[in-house]
């Protein structure tokens, strides 16, 4: 006899591989199919596509450091070893998560030993973003010596959490989740191609629940298929997936939220544009998503806090207050009773009338300022504490503006020999109308007709 009915289990109930068999049916099914050439890889076409940089780095022999920034299952690690298969490079693989600066240093140790024969390595680092700087920092001069190619993987925005140092070595290249056709055709190939799968003549009678459970994610995909497979018995000539074998095999799908990935940065945005369309249906359904989902409710008032001034400004200048105030609520109480002070919050920002004449004014000040960093203050505005600097001008010919008819006299407030600039444009909505109204009439010549 020979194949699985051979493997004997070991003391702790696993397969033995010294009995019979081979240790690749003992590996996921994501991992017997993973695709070992670009053309196998389903998705990020404008990658791998004809025209897609690493599609074109792997026909010109040439690799620089990269960094994959992408949702799980779309391909980050895949990207990786196709490229060092189709280089003829020496594979190294870390996980951030339980690797150090010893197993970094060690990793590059093998490297200055494969360059001394003419192997070149690449040097791959799953979920980059939870290196410390001091870790990141053992890497760079590696890259900048060409010891090795790097090519981290991240799920997390790498401008947040990967430091500027190293990240202006590496090229950074997105990855889109992949779309329900990428999935299916990832499901399809896993079926027609893996052993396992021909074995049990799979067929998936219902792909659409597959590919809504999955969310972009072929991994997930394919575990899902897998889960459901192993609770058909052995002997069955034909497995068929059907739609309730899914549903037992994965009970339920959960939310599609992980507050340590990119739906993180998503969900928070989905919620500001939301306030900011003046929606507070939609900015209460993200609110909730991001509850459920297990997001820090002090992060949620935080970025309200940003939101009362960069997009309601002084329409309402209460929109702070009461920011701050519902930031200190969720701070005092935590949830699940914050969720009712944060919903305040959020529906009264959501309502209030919008200006973001101020986020721009900043902005524009902020330019002008690297623009004349160096034009000094003028005599008349300097502070003048001792005799020494009233005697050389300091503070002559201010003019105190509580001393003139409506506290208000027109004098130059700008640095030496920069014309006066506007920058904050108050708008016709709320309270700013009238902020609008007194400084037209203080300050004719500045602002337009």
């Amino acid at each position: 006899m020979s194949g699985p009915d051979l493997f004997q289990p070991d003391l702790f109930g696993l397969p033995n591989p010294e009995t019979g068999g081979t240790p690749e049916q003992f590996k996921p099914l994501a991992e017997r199919v993973r695709p070992r050439t670009l053309d196998d890889l389903s998705g990020q076409a404008h990658l791998v596509g004809r025209d897609g940089p690493l599609r074109s780095f792997l026909e010109s022999g040439r690799l620089p450091s990269m960094i994959l920034w992408g949702p799980p299952g779309s391909g980050k690690t895949t990207l990786a070893e196709i490229c060092a298969t189709s280089l003829h490079y020496r594979f190294e693989q870390l996980s951030a998560i339980d690797a150090g600066v010893k197993e970094v240093r060690k990793a590059l140790d093998g490297a200055r030993h494969a360059r001394r024969s003419g192997q070149r390595t690449i040097l791959f680092i799953d979920e980059i973003h939870r290196f410390n700087k001091a870790q990141q920092d053992t890497l760079l001069h590696a890259i900048e010596q060409g010891l090795i190619t790097l090519i981290g993987a991240t799920t997390e925005n790498p401008s947040f959490e990967v430091n500027g140092a190293l990240l202006s070595r590496m090229q950074v290249y997105i990855l889109q989740p992949l779309s329900e056709q990428d999935i299916e055709a990832v499901i399809r190939r896993a079926v027609a191609c893996d052993v396992i799968m021909k074995e049990k003549r799979l067929v998936l009678e219902d792909p659409s629940f597959v590919l809504q459970f999955a969310g972009g994610d072929a991994r997930k995909a394919l575990n899902a298929v897998e889960a459901a497979t192993a609770l058909v018995p052995p002997e069955s000539r034909e497995v068929v997936l059907t739609r309730e074998l899914l549903e037992r095999a994965l009970q339920h799908k959960a939310p599609h939220y992980d507050k340590g990935a990119e739906a993180h940065y998503d969900t928070i945005s989905a919620f500001i544009k939301s306030m900011r369309g003046s929606d507070p249906d939609a900015a209460l359904f993200w609110l909730a998503r991001m509850i459920e989902g297990g997001e820090d409710p002090l992060f949620i008032a935080r970025r309200m806090v940003i939101f009362a001034s960069e997009d309601i400004g002084n329409a309402d200048p209460f929109a702070l207050s009461l920011a701050v105030s519902v930031f200190h609520a969720v701070q005092m109480i935590g949830l699940p009773e914050a969720r009712i002070n944060l919903a305040q919050g959020v529906t009264y920002l959501a309502g209030s009338p919008k200006s973001n004449a101020s986020y721009e004014g900043i902005n524009e000040a902020m330019r002008a300022a690297k623009a004349f960093q160096d034009a000094g203050v003028p005599l008349h505005l300097r502070n003048a504490p001792t005799t020494l600097m009233k005697t050389v001008g300091y503070g002559e010919g201010y003019r105190y503006p509580h001393q003139y008819p409506g506290h208000f006299i027109e004098q130059h407030y700008f640095p030496e020999g920069v014309p006066t600039q506007l920058f904050y444009r108050p708008s016709d909505s709320g309270r700013e109308k009238a902020i609008d109204e007194r400084l037209r009439g203080l300050w004719r010549g500045r602002y337009p007709a």
